[in-house]
């Protein structure tokens, strides 16, 4: 389980393609503080720590990504260069300052507009059809991994503002128009949705 909030931007540093994909990402995190078979989100997908260590100079760890997780989220379009956001899983006693996170995504949506609005950046964003029931105003989301805060919903279109410092310690900062994010609905949402579907 994880939080939302980011705790490292690392770097995707080489891409290996062979039964599945593997992912080198450098980080700010001590290998020697990562077990093995750790889970750590990026981008909000929790991933599988598969080997781990230090070359050069720069911490590292690997993961590995089905054809499955490939098609259902955004990492079948990293690049090696590309910066993604990074969050250790949650220990029992740690502070919940975003909300509950499983990091498994449920879709992807897409930035449709960024304006200016005061010190802020306010996002629009497109999800698909089946999530847009999921989305409340004031309710949580998680984006790319952050934990968001909705403002306004219009059927499938819903914006968040993201504050400076949230620009500046995530890659926020650097999205764009355009950009495929992961998204994964609030739990309490999803939960609620089942328990007043009919049968």
């Amino acid at each position: 389980m994880f939080t939302g909030i980011i705790t490292d931007v690392g770097k995707v540093s080489a891409i290996e393609k062979t039964g599945d994909t593997r992912f080198v990402i450098e980080t700010v995190y001590d290998p020697a503080g990562i077990a093995m078979g750790a889970s750590i989100a990026c981008d909000g997908c929790c991933l599988t720590v598969v080997e781990k260590g230090v070359m050069n100079g720069r911490n590292w760890f690997a993961v590995e990504a089905s054809a499955e997780t490939l098609g259902c989220t955004t990492l079948g379009s990293w690049t090696v260069g590309q910066g993604i956001n990074l969050e250790r899983a949650m220990k029992v006693g740690d502070e919940l300052g975003g909300h509950i996170v499983s990091g498994h995504v449920d879709g992807v949506g897409e930035i449709v507009a960024i304006r200016e609005e005061g010190d802020s950046k306010r996002f629009t964003f497109k999800v698909p059809e089946e999530l847009k029931k999921f989305i409340a105003p004031k309710g949580s989301v998680t984006l790319v991994g952050t934990s968001l805060t909705v403002n306004e919903v219009t059927g499938d279109v819903f914006g968040v503002n993201i504050i400076p410092h949230t620009q500046g310690v995530t890659t926020w900062g650097s999205a764009k128009v355009g950009d495929k994010i992961n998204l994964e609905i609030d739990v309490l949402a999803r939960y609620v949705a089942r328990l007043t579907q009919e049968d």
